[in-house]
């Protein structure tokens, strides 16, 4: 999918030299809030129609997915106004910087309309495919502005001094050519771009305005950094704590249900016909199933790796046997794994990794059966180790 996110972008010339404009990336441009923004946008905007920022915030998939996954105050509160503005404002302007939207002006009020829906799509999907198209699009802006290569003199000696070198330069380059005037406001953009870099070529990057003691990673990049998996279940905590805590729980559900639905949706979108081709599988494909049940896998329940579209009569009566949606039946999730291996073994053979990535199936499939397979088997290798698991199994 970088082939043809790049293959798109260099259409454009994306010189800040030229624009003269500094939000071609902004503090709150994290994969997560991106990919959030592109979710709403898809599930809200129709293709041809021309929006508003207050289109998406008052759309009631904002007002409810925004206070699930990022635990803000609702939508709908005036004192939170400033925040929720650039919480969407910025993601908008950023992408239509990178030519996946389109920007017009009318006085000070700025209209949007998507003018690539397969990319904004992609975006749209998960925080990963986010960080690939960020990736991408800071490498183009970055080349055509003539300092990428400050960039690769950091990767090639990562130190403080170089560090604080790259970080100057990028300070004068901006206040240099665009309207932006201090270097503060510069300073709490830098990292958003930097720490992209970083992870792609596992390096440090920028933590409260210094070089990061450690290589940053993909899940350092988050806007929603608060590890909702990580509760602490101490029993000896305080009354108030464990209300809190029991809050907490509250968001994490939401917040699961949120990205399990957002899989689902994605599934049904992209698989038409039953992916189990057997004698059950006559009829409409109206069921997503989980090939491990959310409730017994919640770390695996949003992977679309872990969904499957069935026909009602392959759900109900074989992979739940006699209709018992709490019962698994081992042999039918065997079947369903190798079939899902087929589905995303094709689907990387046509769109690369527009939907499914084959890191995340092994995840998918050792997590759920507490094995480790390896990520370099090719898909005839992995199913064959499947075969082998439920031999033992069953």
């Amino acid at each position: 999918m970088r082939e043809i996110i790049n293959k798109y972008l260099n259409q454009f010339d994306l010189d800040i030299r030229k624009t003269k404009d500094a939000r071609f990336m902004d503090q709150k441009c994290t994969p997560d809030v991106v990919c959030f923004i592109a979710d709403c946008i898809v599930n809200t905007i129709q293709p041809n129609q021309t929006f508003i920022v207050s289109d998406i915030w008052n759309s009631q998939y904002f007002i409810k997915n925004t206070r699930a996954i990022f635990n803000k105050p609702w939508a709908t509160d005036k004192k939170a106004r400033s925040e929720y503005d650039k919480f969407i404002q910025q993601p908008l302007r950023m992408l239509g910087y990178a030519q996946i939207l389109e920007v017009t002006k009318q006085g000070i009020q700025n209209y949007y309309r998507i003018k690539n829906e397969d990319i904004l799509d992609f975006i749209a999907q998960r925080e990963r495919n986010t960080y690939n198209f960020l990736y991408c699009y800071f490498e183009k802006v970055l080349t055509d502005s003539g300092i990428w290569k400050y960039f690769v003199e950091y990767q090639n000696n990562p130190t403080t001094e170089s560090f604080n070198y790259l970080k100057e330069r990028y300070i004068r380059f901006i206040i240099g050519h665009t309207s932006v005037n201090k270097a503060l406001e510069v300073r709490r953009i830098f990292p958003k771009i930097l720490n992209i870099f970083a992870v792609e070529n596992q390096l440090p990057g920028s933590e409260k305005g210094r070089i990061s003691k450690y290589i940053f990673t993909f899940s350092d990049l988050m806007y929603n950094r608060k590890n909702w998996r990580d509760l602490n279940k101490d029993k000896t905590i305080t009354r108030q704590e464990a209300e809190i805590k029991s809050i907490d729980i509250i968001h994490q559900e939401a917040y699961n249900a949120y990205y399990v639905q957002k899989a689902i949706m994605l599934i049904q979108k992209i698989q038409k016909e039953s992916e189990v081709h057997d004698q059950w599988n006559n009829g409409e494909a109206t069921q997503v199933h989980h090939i491990f049940p959310k409730a017994l896998f919640p770390k695996i329940a949003h992977y679309i790796e872990n969904l499957i579209k069935l026909t009602a009569t392959q759900h109900y009566t074989k992979a739940h046997p006699n209709n018992k949606t709490i019962e698994i039946n081992k042999d039918y999730q065997l079947t369903c794994l190798l079939a899902k291996a087929d589905t995303i073994d094709k689907s990387l053979q046509c769109f690369g990794e527009k939907y499914y990535r084959k890191e995340s199936f092994v995840y998918v499939c050792n997590t759920g059966l507490s094995v480790n397979i390896g990520t370099t088997l090719n898909f005839n290798d992995i199913k064959n180790c499947l075969i082998q698991i439920y031999n033992n199994i069953v």
